[in-house]
């Protein structure tokens, strides 16, 4: 089988993940990973379509980007494609009112969101803000619903920070599924409605994009199974353990972003 680099001629539009591919995240803002500023550069001076698609829930789009610009990326927040602008989407759409398990610094993202008599709750990455006393608020409005309604801002496992690995919002959405008898409804990655989304922001087919991720299960598998290219970066969460993932198989690993933009490029004669 040829390398997934051999077969990017007819490829149109990238896919980023942020956190572990662009950079980790910390308490002091985080550091860029190295070559992933001058990576991002190359690509938007391209003729691909570029678009960053995370599960970032702690903050809002316009504080992310503006973290990123800060560490001297090249990011618009109309380039972010995240959960919690199609989750306010969805909850419109289907007149929910949800009780929201989120971080604080992420509020801004649902004024104008009735939050009033809750029948659905909706959790995202709250950080240190999970607590026993904030999941036991959550509980008692799925347990009196007759059908409950959860909603998560994704179900990774842990992510990386500058300090090491953090547990991340999939371990708590699993604890209320545990003791509400639902399944939570994920809008985020690996969701192929939201992986979809952002082919139909850059105008492009899946098989003509490349997602490139730090996570085997929600980024490249999630990508592989709407029809793209999933490369994995070595970088962030990655663990040497991802190379035998019994169930996803990426379609290429790469050290980092800018060996992924490097063969990338090169091989479509950019």
């Amino acid at each position: 089988m040829a390398a997934w680099y051999e077969n990017c001629s007819d490829v149109k539009g990238v896919l980023l993940d942020i956190s572990g591919v662009l950079y980790d995240s910390g308490g002091d803002g985080g550091i860029p990973i190295p070559g992933s500023i001058d990576a991002v550069k190359r690509l938007k001076s391209s003729d691909l379509q570029v678009r960053f698609c995370t599960n970032e829930t702690q903050i809002t789009r316009e504080k992310l980007v503006g973290k990123l610009t800060k560490l001297g990326f090249d990011i618009e927040a109309k380039e972010v494609i995240a959960p919690a602008p199609a989750v306010c989407h969805v909850i419109k759409e289907r007149g929910l009112r949800p009780h929201l398990l989120v971080h604080p610094d992420s509020l801004p993202e649902y004024d104008g969101i009735d939050q009033s008599n809750p029948n659905c709750v909706v959790i995202g990455d709250a950080a240190e803000i999970f607590s026993y006393n904030n999941l036991n608020t959550a509980f008692p409005v799925l347990m009196s619903l007759e059908k409950p309604v959860l909603i998560a801002l994704g179900r990774g496992k842990y992510y990386k920070e500058t300090d090491g690995l953090k547990l991340d919002v999939g371990a708590y959405m699993k604890a209320l599924e545990y003791s509400c008898d639902c399944q939570a409804e994920v809008v985020g990655k690996p969701s192929q409605a939201f992986f979809m989304s952002a082919l139909n922001h850059m105008g492009v087919e899946a098989k003509h994009a490349i997602m490139v991720g730090d996570d085997i299960v929600n980024d490249v598998g999630g990508a592989q199974k709407c029809g793209m290219q999933g490369l994995q970066v070595r970088t962030g969460k990655f663990r040497p353990s991802d190379e035998n993932h019994p169930e996803v198989k990426p379609n290429g690993y790469v050290n980092n972003l800018a060996q992924a933009v490097d063969l990338l490029l090169t091989n479509r004669g950019s």
